[in-house]
């Protein structure tokens, strides 16, 4: 699972708003916009019914909208704004804070509610709400803005938003586990009211039992608690207590089991020695501090006042997150657990023949599912010993981990992203909020195009997941030619997904031909990269039946989703004519209305489009081969500033960069490769690379380009050192080089000045890459100059972004 890359830094100038296509809500009136910002001050975001100018100002616009400013005042205070009135105005010292470092934020409006929250995870840390009375329900454009000082903005993402979205990482649907069965509860469990109180003087689970005062009476107990909070003589299953009254036992209990507790004042010095004689250290230093200032005071003690001490642990060890504040040592804990000391249960992983040893009452702290397993008279409730199946054991060994320290630590996990995503569906099986939340946390931070199949795989069976659902699938919708060509993993989605990825509104794509390739490949469930002209010559050896098996009725419900109107008129020729078409209903029905279509809309062009006839979002501009020398290709293009201007050559303007593997000079001239100037000496020399001779010519593209290339071209320069083996590779980052185009021996070249050209395979061409390389691999016609690269011209064609 790779990291994903952050988004394009954005910065705001002063009075000005950053408005674009892709900062909309889906839903008019509902939606969230989550973003880092740099900024001294003035963080402001504007939700407006249409899209501003960059010279838009808030306080000049008459149309509605909402204004959020996080660090108005010199980061003093939040405002919101409606239709330029200001609604809310509040001290806000914790959300806004000058730092010289990004901060994370997000805004969501639904109905009128506005919510802000602070961190990189939307609907979590929310910090203020605010519900507008007379609610817009029409805003949908998001504008990034600034007041007197630059903003800087990145990571900037849109989300949809539903009623429950705000608490959706407290949403856990907690189960009922019987046996090998897992049966939902109707209406779920308040996991923000379950702790150790809730095992407080509570016979469930104990292990031990004090017997106080001479009247011995039982109060029950958890050695493993006891132990993790101080030094209790744990010999036996009984501690006497003779000298000690009921309440104060009940108060060094009630602050071990939930952090806090409330005494008289006058019991202050009986609750310190006992403390003290058992080392819950914590609560002796509370007791001493509030005696001593008793004793400072003039205030007379008043034998019936109580006095409430709390465990002071309110920001505990980085990433410590136990659900319940309790005066324990971790250290201990972990100890208790790798060796087993006080265990009182043993949980096998039956398909594995693993063992663990673990304490019930740590695993029911985090799992309300693992307590009533424990407790409601199933048979795990009278056994020393649970099994478990369907559980991956590197995966229960992290939630174990999790339980007893607090922490999620993945660093060691050979396979992270399987692991991760097995501990996500193991703590959603089991109820441990904390841990599902980190699991999903993680899964957001190193989500990617490589990632996002398998992911959704998971989740899309996980309810408390719908946001990381959503992500996914739009994630996968945005880079729909790479998911669907880099692997196959997307072919293992179930229906209902894959239709939700075709119906987005965010599919980019190059062309709709891809998306008829994908689907075909979906219903067939490929095992190698299919295009539609392949699987059509299998079905000349195949029945439809046969081929797409028991998913021939999904070609029905999917193929509806390819807008064939989009398709070049030839193609649809070609279709219409297909054994697709011949043996599929429904394909040769969608084919036939398009044609149709499209021959009326050429002889009455005022037909009016459908939906079904607008074009997708694509990130890639076609740039086509059309002939040796033409005006088509990428460096072209990009010398003419992306089509906004005359040509200059790209090297000249900087707009590329072009290398090669000897330096510099008037005969190894890089800007002479991005013209169309003959140039009749023009040549890469060698240079040793890893103890043999290379000679190359290097394209990068730039940081924020990238291209699918399909055919690249070069010209011979005036010598004859005509190149016979060579490679044309691509590369994301410049190191690691993927091979398009092997050559070998190839005759070819055989003239100078000579143009050729040479076409990329279908899988290789649909690989994005920044770096473009020509390697010669072998030597040069000419004996006296072997390994110069003779090229005085190189011009590159595909997708382009």
């Amino acid at each position: 699972m790779v990291a994903a890359k952050e988004n394009k830094f954005l910065t705001v100038a002063p009075f000005e708003c950053a408005w674009s296509d892709d900062l909309k809500f889906r839903e008019p009136g509902r939606g969230c916009v989550a973003f880092d910002a740099f900024a001294h001050n003035d963080v402001t975001v504007v939700f407006r019914e249409n899209v501003g100018s960059q010279h838009y100002h808030y306080k000049k616009d008459n149309s509605p909208h909402y204004i959020v400013i996080i660090g108005s005042n010199r980061n003093r205070r939040l405002k919101i704004q409606v239709d330029g009135e200001s609604v809310v105005d509040e001290e806000a010292s914790d959300l806004c804070r000058c730092s010289l470092e990004f901060e994370s934020y997000w805004i969501s409006i639904y109905d009128g509610l506005v919510s802000i929250g602070k961190g990189r995870y939307p609907f979590q840390n929310l910090v203020f709400q605010w519900q507008d009375a007379k609610p817009n329900c029409s805003v949908q454009y998001v504008g990034l803005s600034s007041w007197d000082k630059h903003v800087g903005y990145r990571n900037v993402s849109v989300f949809p938003v539903t009623r429950d979205r705000i608490s959706l990482w407290k949403q856990v649907d907690y189960r009922e586990v019987k046996g090998d069965e897992v049966e939902e509860e109707g209406n779920g469990y308040d996991y923000e009211q379950w702790g150790l109180g809730n095992f407080l003087e509570s016979w469930e689970l104990s292990d031990t039992v004090f017997l106080v005062g001479d009247e011995e009476v039982d109060v029950p107990a958890h050695k493993a608690i006891l132990q993790a909070s101080g030094s209790f003589p744990l010999s036996g299953d009984v501690i006497q207590l003779r000298g000690v009254s009921y309440p104060i036992l009940h108060a060094l209990l009630q602050y071990i089991y939930t952090g806090r507790t409330q005494i008289l004042e006058s019991e202050l010095a009986p609750l310190r020695d006992l403390s003290s004689s058992f080392e819950v250290m914590p609560l002796v230093r509370q007791c001493e501090e509030y005696i001593n200032r008793l004793k400072l005071s003039e205030r007379v003690s008043d034998p019936c006042e109580r006095v409430e001490l709390s465990c002071p642990i309110s920001q505990p060890l980085s990433g410590f997150m136990f659900p319940t504040a309790f005066p324990a040592d971790v250290a201990k804990l972990k100890k208790f657990y790798s060796s087993g000391e006080y265990s009182d249960v043993k949980i096998c992983l039956s398909d594995h023949g693993l063992t663990f040893q673990s304490h019930k009452v740590i695993l029911s702290l985090w799992s309300v599912a693992f307590a009533k397993m424990f407790t409601n008279g199933m048979s795990e409730s009278h056994s020393s010993t649970i099994y478990l199946t369907d559980v991956s054991p590197e995966a229960f060994k992290a939630m174990l981990n999790f339980m007893y320290s607090g922490e999620l630590n993945m660093e060691d996990t050979v396979n992270f992203g399987t692991d991760l995503i097995h501990l996500l569906f193991l703590a959603d099986r089991f109820g441990v909020v904390p841990l599902h939340q980190e699991c999903c946390k993680m899964l957001l931070e190193c989500l990617s195009e490589d990632s996002v199949c398998s992911v959704l795989q998971v989740v899309s069976s996980i309810s408390s997941c719908k946001l990381i659902e959503e992500m996914c699938k739009r994630k996968f919708s945005m880079h729909f030619d790479y998911c669907t060509t880099a692997s196959l993993d997307f072919v293992l989605l179930d229906q209902a997904t894959f239709s939700d990825i075709l119906e987005s509104a965010d599919l980019t794509v190059t062309s709709e031909e891809k998306i008829l390739d994908a689907v075909l490949m979906w219903c067939m469930r490929a095992e190698e990269p299919q295009r539609w002209e392949d699987i059509d010559e299998l079905i000349n050896y195949s029945d439809p039946e046969i081929l797409f098996k028991e998913r021939l009725q999904s070609l029905d419900d999917l193929l509806p989703h390819v807008r064939f109107s989009l398709l070049p008129y030839e193609l649809l020729e070609r279709l219409k004519n297909s054994n697709l078409s011949r043996q599929i209903p429904v394909f040769n029905r969608l084919v036939k209305e398009a044609a149709s279509f499209l021959a009326s809309r050429l002889t009455c062009p005022g037909n009016e489009a459908t939906s079904r006839l607008q074009h997708r979002r694509s990130s890639f501009k076609e740039l086509q081969y059309i002939r040796d020398g033409d005006s088509n290709g990428v460096l072209h293009f990009v010398g003419t500033s992306y089509g906004s201007h005359q040509w200059v050559n790209p090297v000249l303007a900087k707009k590329i960069i072009i290398t090669s593997s000897s330096p510099t000079s008037r005969f190894t001239d890089p800007k002479a490769l991005a013209s169309k100037t003959y140039v009749g000496t023009s040549f890469a020399g060698p240079r040793m690379e890893d103890g043999r001779i290379s000679s190359w010519w290097m394209v990068d593209l730039g940081e924020d380009h990238q291209l699918m290339c399909n055919y690249y071209t070069f010209r011979q320069d005036g010598s004859r050192a005509y190149a016979r083996s060579w490679k044309f590779q691509g590369s994301m980052d410049g190191n690691t080089w993927t091979d398009l185009r092997v050559h070998e021996n190839d005759q070819t070249m055989c003239k100078a000045g000579q143009f050729a050209s040479w076409p990329i395979t279908a899988a290789n061409a649909l690989l994005p890459f920044r770096f473009f390389r020509l390697v010669l691999t072998g030597p040069t016609a000419d004996t006296s100059t072997p390994w110069n690269f003779c090229i005085c011209y190189l011009e590159l064609y595909g997708y382009f972004r």
